[in-house]
Order: structure tokens, then C-alpha cells, then sequence
């Protein structure tokens, strides 16, 4: 709104002249403060008025810089599947304040969804007691575990991930960061709203011959438990008995070719939490 000193100068030019004024009082102001003009002022200013601009559509992508970078996370929504619902995950975001016709200063959304939901990691404090009571939460997983080299390989898609699928995978020693694209990526689970309990996991033995026969450290999978619906908390039991394997569950691996990748995948610091949604990328 114009002050008191401006209105009465804008009603001694004329009206003719007024635009102009505008422009060499904007101008001025910006000099002043050594930064350009509002970019949202048109060509006619008027008296404490902004005029809105052409706003593009914005584009949203699972690939960055060529295709060099591939996003792996998937995306939260409404109807994105959470374990053992049916439901999805419904209001996970609200405007808790809101600027719309100028009711507050900015916009501040609130989450309310699990530790769980869509694409995260799992620590040990997730399915043991003693670990959740000391403190193994999200914040104390090894970052350099969490990124580096990483390999992508398809499980063959007519069982669970056991001990002989694995041996027949052939994974070479020293690799320390696989993530297994199952029937899950193809069947588009994680596009479903309703759990199914039917998705592709590890078995309890499958878990057991990763650990004794390969020196993986960082597990990924495709939909919301790396271990198959029915061996689900002995395959998480196998893996972060130790502290020495890092879930990563539900990433969104359909639109990647299996091969070796830099893996970035960062939690959030939720100390005291046993799990975090993250983003996980991959690097070609």
C-alpha cells in the first residue's frame, strides 16, 4: 500500500507521467541496495502492486545431466504402498501455514508418515531391542558404507532370493554394495496402493549365504522389506545382527540397466530413529 508522501506524489504527476516516475523510483531503489529491480515488475508498474509472471510447468525427471545421474528413490504420494495396509499413505504432507491470499509470511508443510515409508534405509535398532536401547539408530550408519561402487543385477524371476539363487548370481568377492532388481520392479508393486504380501524377498538361508559368502555390506531391494513376506523378520535378523549389513528398501530400479554404478543413497539424521527415508542415486 503507498504511503502517506507517496500519494501525495503520484496524484502531483500526471497520469501521464506516472509510469515513467514508477520506473525511475524502482530504478533507484535498486541501486541503492546495489541488486537489480524485482524481476516481477512488468513493464507498467503500478502503486505497490506486482504483476505475477509466466510461470513454467516444472518438470519433474528420473534422470539429471544426460543420463549420467538416476534417481532411484521413489517419489511420496498419496497412494504409495505402506507395509501391511492397505490404505497407502494418506495425508503423509499438509500446509500446516499457508501464504495464500496473504495469511502468513511463507509456506511450511508437515510430514506425518513412518520411518518406513517408501525408499529407506533400515538400522540395526529396527528388529533388535538391545540395539534400539543403545542407540544404533539411523544417525550412527557408515556413510562410506552407504556410498561408493555399487552393482545392479536382476534375480531370476521365478523365486524368493535363497542361497542357490545367490550362489547362481555369481557376484564377485569384494564387492560390497549390490541391489537385487526382483519380480517386484516388473509386477509395478510399488505403484500399487494396497501391500502385497506376495512381493520377492531374501530367505532366511539367502540372507545367511550373503553374509558368509560374499563381502556385501549395503543390501538393496526393490519393495518395502528386503526379507520375503514369510522369513521377514529372520532375513533382518541375519543381516543386522552384526551391524555389519545397511538395508536400503524400496528403491525404484525399473527404469536403470543392471551394471556397475556409484551409488549415493543419504538418510535423513533422525537420531534416535531405526529407520530414515533417503535419496538414492546412481552414477554412471
Amino acid at each position: 500500500m503507498c504511503t502517506v508522501w507517496k500519494r501525495t506524489l503520484c496524484y502531483s504527476v500526471s497520469m501521464e507521467l506516472l509510469p515513467c516516475f514508477l520506473l525511475l523510483l524502482i530504478g533507484a531503489t535498486a541501486l541503492a541496495y546495489g541488486e537489480p529491480a524485482y524481476p516481477g515488475y512488468g513493464a507498467e508498474p503500478t502503486c505497490g502492486v506486482k504483476e505475477e509472471s509466466a510461470m513454467p510447468a516444472p518438470e519433474r525427471r528420473e534422470e539429471f545431466d544426460g543420463g549420467r545421474i538416476l534417481d532411484i528413490s521413489h517419489y511420496y504420494r498419496e497412494d504409495m504402498p505402506a507395509f501391511e495396509s492397505a490404505e497407502g499413505t494418506p495425508g503423509f504432507l499438509r500446509l500446516a501455514r499457508s501464504m495464500r491470499n496473504g495469511s502468513d509470511i511463507a509456506n511450511f508443510s508437515e510430514l506425518r508418515l513412518t520411518a518406513h515409508s517408501g525408499t529407506h534405509v533400515d538400522a540395526p535398532g529396527h528388529v533388535f531391542e538391545h540395539y534400539y536401547d543403545a542407540g544404533f539408530d539411523v544417525d550412527t550408519l557408515d556413510l562410506a558404507v552407504l556410498n561408493g561402487p555399487a552393482m545392479l543385477v536382476d534375480v531370476p524371476r521365478d523365486s524368493n532370493i535363497t542361497a542357490d539363487v545367490l550362489e547362481s548370481l555369481h557376484i564377485p568377492k569384494g564387492v560390497r554394495r549390490v541391489l537385487f532388481r526382483t519380480l517386484n520392479t516388473d509386477r509395478k508393486l510399488m505403484w500399487k496402493k494396497e501391500f502385497d504380501s506376495s512381493y520377492v524377498g531374501f530367505m532366511e538361508d539367502g540372507a545367511q549365504w550373503l553374509i558368509d559368502n560374499t563381502d556385501i555390506r549395503l543390501v538393496g531391494i526393490d519393495y518395502l522389506s528386503v526379507g520375503a513376506y514369510e522369513e521377514c523378520i529372520p532375513a533382518h535378523l541375519v543381516f543386522l545382527g552384526k551391524r555389519e549389513v545397511i538395508i536400503v528398501e524400496a528403491l525404484n530400479l525399473e527404469h536403470v540397466a543392471a551394471g556397475v554404478y556409484t551409488l549415493h543413497c543419504l538418510p535423513l539424521r533422525l537420531r534416535g530413529a531405526e529407520g530414515s527415508p533417503a535419496r538414492c542415486i546412481l552414477i554412471k
